[in-house]
């Protein structure tokens, strides 16, 4: 970003001098050029193939049992462009309905989209859960970088070359008040511009067990529910549907733990 500013300011310094001025496409270039040095600056990390079969990372090698997030991906993918959409929250009414373990298969779903960079942020920042699944320890815990104790550059992660991770060590206790915050607007703002990321995604709580979201979902572009089957009841899904509705777009509702193996999707995954 810094190189950016840098690249306009000289370019605006020769034209009040008389000086050819840099044309839009070599300031465009430098852009390009800075963005790619920011990415590539992120310490890369190894996810175990191991690990992430244990814990139902489907998606990480790709394969037939990852269609079902690739086609997840590809429906985001088309909504987000034709909305021109770039921050997409998963969220669900209540507790252990795969949220995460759905964000971590869709997030490298979207990393073999190769010409994507997409980055996901863990704001469930009562728990470490995302960390954990993945088997990445971070120095850091998103909180303090939405505090700006600690900067996005210093704490976030990369996995292959388009896949940027910003993950928790440790609960925050007051995350609604953080979530909720100035601070955090101008933080996202500040990572957005500087890394132009295609997507990202972004892990919250349950709807119903705490205010987090309330304060935050006006910070995102568009929202994704995720239920439970045979748990979340119909009630749960209209009222949690509504809640969305007044913070932000809904881009859908998808249906997780689905004993139903259709022809159309397959590999036992419903998507509504």
């Amino acid at each position: 970003m810094e190189k950016l500013q840098a690249a306009i300011e000289k370019a605006r310094t020769q034209r009040q001098d008389g000086m050819p001025a840099r044309s839009g496409r070599e300031i465009r270039k430098a852009a390009t050029s800075s963005v790619g040095t920011l990415w590539e600056a992120l310490p890369l990390v190894h996810i175990s193939s191991d690990l992430a079969r244990k814990n139902r990372i489907v998606s990480f090698q790709g394969g037939k049992e990852a269609g079902p997030y690739d086609m997840l991906r590809t429906r985001v993918l088309q909504q987000a462009t034709a909305n021109n959409w770039t921050r997409v929250a998963l969220v669900s009414p209540h507790s252990a309905c795969g949220k995460t373990t759905t964000i971590a298969n869709l997030v490298f779903s979207f990393g073999r989209q190769t010409d994507l960079h997409t980055m996901m942020f863990d704001f469930d920042l009562r728990r470490i859960e995302l960390g954990k699944l993945l088997g990445i320890q971070p120095k850091h815990a998103m909180g303090d970088v939405l505090n700006g104790d600690v900067d996005f550059a210093d704490h976030a992660v990369r996995v292959g070359s388009n896949v940027a991770l910003g993950l928790n060590n440790k609960t925050i206790s007051n995350s609604a008040e953080i979530l909720q915050s100035s601070s955090t607007q101008d933080r996202l703002n500040e990572i957005q511009a500087a890394y132009q990321p295609d997507i990202m995604l972004f892990d919250l709580p349950p709807l119903m067990v705490s205010d987090d979201n309330f304060g935050f979902l006006k910070n995102v572009d568009c929202a994704i529910l995720l239920v439970e089957a045979e748990k979340t009841t119909v009630k749960q899904i209209d009222q949690a549907e509504r809640q969305l509705a007044e913070l932000t777009n809904v881009m859908g509702i998808v249906l997780n733990k689905s004993h139903y193996t259709s022809d159309g999707y397959g590999y036992g995954y419903g998507y509504g």
